[in-house]
C-alpha cells in the first residue's frame, strides 16, 4: 500500500530510456502565449504588479545599497517555484518540486554563493553572526557552534519544507480519491466537495510555499551583505 501510494512521485515516462518528467519544470513557458511578450493584456499587467510588489518588498527585506539588482535572483526563484508548484495540481504532469534533488539544487546553489560572497568580501561580519550581541563569554563557544550548525543546515531547511508541503498535499488526494469506488453516490459528492476543497488549499500552498521559499532565501543573503 506503502509503495503504490508513493509511487505517484516516481518518475513513470520515458523515451529511449530518457525520462521526461523533469521536462514539466519548463512546461510553464510552453503554456504562456506569445502575445503575453508582445501585447500588454491584463494578464501581463497582474503578473507584472505582482513582480513589482515583489521587488519592493526583497528591496527592504535585504536593505543595502549594494542590493541593486539583485532582487531578480529571488524574484526567478519565486517564479519558477510557483509555475512548478501550480503545474503539479495538474492531472498527469509530474510535480518536480516534491522531489528533493530539485529543492536541494536550488538551495544548496543559493546558499553556497551567499556564503562564498560573505566569507570573501564580508569575512569580519560573518565572524560577527556567529556571537549575537550581548552574548556572555562563557556562552560564546556554544553560539558559535550553534548558529555554525543552524547555518549549515539552511538549504536541507529550505528543501525539506518546500519537499513536505508539496508531498502532503497530494498524498491527501490520493488517499481520498482511492477510496471512491467503495462509497455510494452520496458519498461520492460529498467526497467531490472534499476533493475540490483540498485542491483550492493545495493551490493556496503552491502559491504560500514558493513565496516563503523565496523570502527565506532573501533573509539569508541579507546576512552577507
Amino acid at each position: 500500500m506503502m509503495a503504490n501510494l508513493f509511487s505517484v512521485f516516481d518518475p513513470s515516462s520515458s523515451i529511449m530510456g530518457l525520462s521526461l518528467n523533469w521536462m514539466s519544470s519548463l512546461l510553464g513557458l510552453m503554456i504562456i502565449p506569445l502575445t503575453y511578450w508582445v501585447t500588454p493584456n491584463r494578464f501581463s499587467f497582474l503578473w507584472n504588479k505582482i513582480l513589482y510588489s515583489l521587488h519592493q518588498e526583497f528591496k527592504v527585506l535585504i536593505n543595502s545599497y549594494k542590493s541593486n539588482g539583485s532582487t531578480i535572483i529571488f524574484i526567478t526563484f519565486f517564479t519558477f517555484i510557483l509555475f512548478n508548484n501550480v503545474l503539479g495540481l495538474f492531472p498527469y504532469i509530474f510535480t518536480s518540486t516534491s522531489h528533493m534533488i530539485l529543492n536541494f539544487s536550488l538551495a544548496l546553489t543559493a546558499w553556497l554563493a551567499f556564503m562564498i560572497y560573505g566569507w570573501l568580501n564580508n569575512t569580519q561580519h560573518m565572524f560577527s553572526h556567529l556571537v549575537p550581541q550581548g552574548t556572555p563569554a562563557v556562552l560564546m563557544p556554544f553560539m558559535v557552534l550553534i548558529e555554525t550548525i543552524s547555518n549549515l543546515i539552511r538549504p536541507g531547511t529550505l528543501a525539506i519544507r518546500l519537499a513536505a508541503n508539496m508531498i502532503a498535499g497530494h498524498l491527501l488526494l490520493t488517499l481520498l480519491s482511492s477510496v471512491g469506488t467503495s462509497l455510494s453516490s452520496y458519498l461520492i459528492i460529498f467526497l467531490m466537495i472534499v476533493q475540490i476543497a483540498l485542491l483550492t488549499l493545495e493551490a493556496a500552498v503552491a502559491m504560500i510555499q514558493s513565496y516563503v521559499f523565496s523570502v527565506l532565501s532573501t533573509l539569508y543573503s541579507s546576512e552577507v551583505i
